[in-house]
């Protein structure tokens, strides 16, 4: 799943401004960087044979698909003791504690809250039939057990279901009719207890009736509304079951290693379409005119993959691939819209089929934009659902780096078809399995189609810093984090389980090799096809391709929090010395809290090329070079890790970059790290803002991208100082832009590459942004004809940009015009970024219009937080953010529930651009007493952002004031 994500990256510059990714979380995706400035791009998809359709048909033909394999499973219980389920650490070995026990009706493992294992599903048949009027459904569904001991009860998970009646059978004869039926909230498990036993080796039938809520808080079974093109609304019945939404869409086992066959129908009208997992195997009339829709049976997975969707659509297809790949899309939306991210699927599916070497087993692909999706996109097996403006794109509205964004999206949840689906971690501290390797695969394959693009380079300033940002945190976790509550299973989508996941693949693959790299993978896969893994697997399948003791290398970076910084320092002219600890943002690392020795891959760099075969395992060691004169550890910032360099060696690299010899990753990881060092005081501010100056002339797009990051760091972590240094900051950073924005100027041909489209927009936002004259000027001219009629006076690239900048030099009239036109169009992208900007009008009532369309009615729950983004460029905006929480928190509660996932979203935008000990206080006041079940993971990290930057300003607040002085930036 891709996460929708919004980047803690200061937006007050407009340095990197991030959109939802997969469940590449709210404040992740894919995993998730954009640039604000630099919005989308330009290549153009070759169109294969497809055809347009508006449906009130059935999904594709079917197709026999592949031979199955059974995930095996052993459990043995001891004598006398409720049998449980176990989630085994590596080599299967049984993770039980003398502390076991039964609680309510669940079975705790190490805290975990499991059901008993004395069943187990094995198929489910599975019938809804949505009512929109009532807005509700009800279902029926049969699973098939087999008993796997002495039973007179049954345990399954329900939540927010009416159940009318049960009945369980065996063997052909009822068992009960009428099973006593209790319920624990607490444990969201209802249990079926029935006087006389089944007996162990037996197969059960459980059949239960119920009625549900097609609710609006886009989980489980739900509705989604959107426009016609008359102007009426419409109405769609959708479903997101990941992590644990599936009980609310029917009674059933939802873990993830208790893998079933489901067989899904739809009872619907006769107008409408249903799609399912899998394609239809029959379609009759029922009552009242209505149809019943019988899919196929699925292959063995797991609950939270099922999906299902009844509604209005439209839809195009190709048959560029095996099998059959539809894009779907409600009316109002223009089906065309999603001819890239067809053509990409078909493309891509045959893709990983020979990079995987196992075919795609399902009979179709389809694909479907939902007008409500809390999530980036949810990779469900055979119909992948998204957010619109993540699957339909435009290329005539939409700039390049929206276009990168779909394409990363698509090609992410395309990979969980293999990581996720096929093969599935066996409980969710595994989830990095399906996450970290579906972001590596997304970017491995964006490569590979789109070289010119040029993604691994993005990597380093996206990916690799979105990682480390966040495991430089105390309140981190490890990549295989316990979880044990369903509330706590939401928190993990984060940076963590999808960009530092990535990014140890890529270290690892970097490590053996690519080639050995994949032939891992596919040994991995095909072992463990329509089975669990954990983490373990996966290294003992690399180990066997590479013949390299793997696990004993790599465990330490899955199941410890953090990274380590790389100190450098040097003996004589062929030897340097190097020492890892452990990093925090925070600077006050404690003794007990770098204990951890990771297996630290040196990567050197030095003019006869690079050496990936040092490595440092032990707390520090020396290492020969072929000469001092240059070298540089990480080469291109493949490895996990800061490297801190003496102010000498600094300098040297600040050459070495100017005279061609480092790469782009090289240069741009290095002012990552520099930045990184001084905030938490490894370093001195006012000597990475003397380095960045050094950088002015730079001529690559991703380097500019990280410097204008860094300074807009210290922005964010100085917007509540003396007014005199953020002027001067501000015309420090006007300084380094604007010479390179007028250079390359704000016109776009046919002729602009990718990359040089992404350029020009981020340095003329920027410029603009941070008070270049000329650039405010031809924004405001250009506002003034789009808001007159000319919609070609802003390209699509620079939309964002124009609008920030009139916002933030305009009044009324511009927020009227810019509010108006999110209003009137009928555009995703379009509207969205007039969302994002309203937030720039600092004006007090300019700032409350814009916090009081959050509750209007007027956006969508899904695009709540949007209108957030500008505020939080200015201290006015982020007082009035967090004041705006504490009066409404009952009523944000109620609409976003703690265990779904945007309440951690909203409480990190609300309260993490503080940067006071009195704010800090006042943050830590309000949510004192409050139940923060839900949440605690990103109330906790926004607490430890504040604390990080307190100490950074009480540190070198001096520093940074005497160095804008001495340069002339303020009087």
């Amino acid at each position: 799943m891709i996460r929708n994500c919004l980047s803690l990256r200061p937006a007050c510059q407009g340095a990197r401004s991030v959109l939802p990714r997969s469940r590449i979380s709210l404040l992740g995706t894919h995993q998730a960087t954009t640039r604000l400035a630099a919005s989308l791009y330009s290549s153009t998809s070759s169109p294969g044979p497809s055809r347009f359709y508006s449906v009130a048909s059935t999904p594709a033909s079917p197709l026999t698909p592949r031979q199955r394999l059974s995930a095996t499973r052993s459990v043995r219980p001891r004598r006398n003791q409720t049998p449980v389920r176990y989630c085994s650490y590596r080599n299967h070995k049984m993770c039980r504690t003398q502390a076991q026990a039964d609680v309510a009706s669940g079975v705790n493992i190490q805290g975990r809250e499991l059901l008993p294992t004395n069943v187990i599903p094995k198929h489910y048949h599975i019938t809804l039939e949505p009512d929109f009027q009532k807005l509700t459904f009800d279902g029926t569904v049969v699973i098939d057990l087999d008993v796997e001991e002495d039973s007179k009860s049954i345990s399954l998970h329900t939540l927010e279901i009416d159940i009318h009646n049960a009945k369980i059978t065996s063997g052909g004869q009822t068992v009960s009719s009428s099973p006593k039926v209790s319920y624990n909230e607490s444990t969201q498990v209802s249990t079926f207890d029935f006087d006389n036993a089944v007996s162990k080796g037996a197969k059960a039938q459980l059949e239960i009736q119920f009625t549900g809520q097609l609710n609006d808080k886009m989980a489980g079974f739900y509705r989604s509304t959107y426009i016609n093109p008359d102007g009426t609304q419409g109405l769609l019945a959708v479903s997101q079951m990941e992590p644990t939404d599936a009980r609310r869409a029917f009674p059933c086992f939802d873990e993830p290693s208790l893998k079933a066959e489901f067989t899904v129908t739809l009872v619907a009208d006769k107008k409408l379409t249903c799609l399912s997992n899998m394609d239809v195997a029959s379609e009759s009339e029922v009552k009242d005119g209505k149809k019943a829709v019988t899919f196929n049976k699925s292959p063995l997975m797991s609950t939270y993959l099922v999906a299902f969707v009844v509604g209005e659509l439209n839809y195009i297809e190709t048959n560029d691939f095996r099998v059959p790949v539809r894009v779907y899309a409600p009316p109002g939306q223009n089906i065309e819209h999603g001819r890239f991210s067809l053509d990409l699927a078909a493309k891509t599916l045959a893709f990983y089929e020979k990079v995987f070497g196992i075919d795609f087993p399902l009979p179709k692909m389809d694909q479907i934009a939902i007008p409500d999706f809390a999530q980036g996109a949810m990779e469900n097996w055979g119909l992948v659902t998204y957010r619109v403006v993540d699957l339909l794109l435009d290329e005539k509205v939409s700039g390049a780096a929206t276009k990168e964004r779909v394409a990363e999206v698509v090609q992410h949840e395309l990979a969980h078809q293999w990581f996720g689906n096929l093969v599935t971690m066996d409980w969710w501290d595994g989830l990095w399995l399906n996450e970290g390797f579906a972001t590596w695969a997304s970017w491995y394959s964006c490569n590979i189609f789109y070289p010119e693009w040029k993604v691994w380079e993005t990597y380093v300033t996206d990916n690799l810093q979105r990682a480390l940002a966040l495991d430089s945190l105390r309140s981190s976790h490890p990549i295989e984090v316990p979880v044990k509550r369903a509330d706590e299973i939401n928190q993990i989508f984060d940076a963590i389980s999808y960009s530092k996941g990535s990014c140890v693949l890529r270290m690892i693959s970097t490590y053996l090799g690519e080639d050995v790299f994949l032939e891992g993978v596919r040994r991995y896969l095909k072992k463990h096809a329509y089975g669990n893994t954990q983490t373990g697997d996966l290294w003992a399948a690399l180990g066997d391709a590479s013949g390299k003791s793997v696990e004993e290398v790599m465990d330490v970076w899955t199941k410890h929090v953090g990274y380590p910084v790389v100190t450098v320092t040097e003996k004589d002219e062929k030897t340097i010395h190097v020492k890892q600890n452990r990093f925090l943002r925070t600077g006050d690392v404690k003794p007990e809290e770098d204990k951890v020795i990771f297996p630290v891959f040196l990567g050197l760099r030095s003019k006869d090329g690079i050496d990936e075969s040092l490595t440092l395992d032990k707390r520090e060691d020396s290492f020969e070079v072929p000469s001092t004169e240059f070298f540089k550890l990480n080469a291109n910032h493949t490895g996990l890790y800061r490297t801190s360099y003496t102010p000498e060696r600094l300098e040297k690299l600040g050459e070495a970059a100017r005279e061609g010899l480092l790469s782009v990753e090289d240069r741009a990881g290095m002012i990552a790290d520099a930045g990184a060092l001084a905030s938490s005081g490894y370093q001195k501010t006012s000597g990475v803002l003397t380095l960045l100056k050094r950088f002015d002339s730079e001529k690559e797009f991703i380097v500019w991208s990280e410097i204008i990051s860094r300074v807009a760091a210290v922005q964010a972590a100085w917007i509540f100082e003396d007014k005199a240094v953020r002027d001067g900051l501000e015309a420090f950073q006007r300084e380094l832009v604007s010479p390179r924005a007028h250079e390359m100027g704000w016109e776009f041909s046919e002729s602009d590459g990718h990359i040089e489209q992404q350029f020009k927009a981020m340095l003329f936002g920027n410029a603009g942004l941070c008070g270049d004259e000329k650039i405010i000027a031809a924004a405001k001219e250009m506002f003034k004809k789009f808001i007159a009629g000319d919609k070609s006076a802003i390209h699509p690239n620079i939309r964002g940009s124009v609008f920030s900048i009139a916002l933030k030099y305009g009044g009324k009239e511009e927020y009227d015009a810019v509010l108006n036109f999110y209003r009137t169009s009928t555009n995703s992208d379009e509207r969205n970024t007039a969302l994002r900007c309203l937030g720039r009008a600092r004006s007090p009532e300019l700032i409350k219009r814009t916090l009081d369309l959050l509750f209007s009615g007027e956006i969508k729950d899904q695009d709540v937080y949007m209108p957030t983004a500008g505020l939080r460029s200015h201290p006015e905006g982020i007082e009035a953010l967090f004041n705006w929480m504490t009066e409404n928190w009952d009523e944000l509660v109620k609409r976003f529930p703690p265990q779904l996932s945007m309440l951690g979203t909203l409480v990190t935008i609300f309260t993490s651009s503080f940067t006071k000990r009195e704010q800090l206080a006042k943050v830590e006041k309000f949510f004192e007493g409050k139940n923060t079940n839900g949440f605690e993971m990103s109330l906790a990290q926004s607490l430890d952002a504040i604390r990080s930057k307190v100490a950074w300003v009480e540190r070198d607040g001096e520093d940074v004031a005497k160095w804008v002085k001495d340069n002339k930036y303020s009087a």
